[in-house]
């Protein structure tokens, strides 16, 4: 396993928040998929401010 740091900024309106909701679209399950198509592996995003 390998911890990566990202510092992103988001515009969020057309989100419905950060966190991962069932049939809905959110900013923590985008990053998620983008990563995956990237590397190849399951990722879980870890927020902090």
């Amino acid at each position: 396993m390998r911890n990566i740091k990202l510092t992103i900024e988001y515009d969020g309106k057309d989100f419905n928040g950060w966190q991962k909701q069932p049939n809905k679209l959110n900013i923590q399950g985008t990053i998620e998929k983008a990563i995956k198509e990237l590397t190849k592996e399951e990722v879980n995003l870890n927020a902090s401010r």
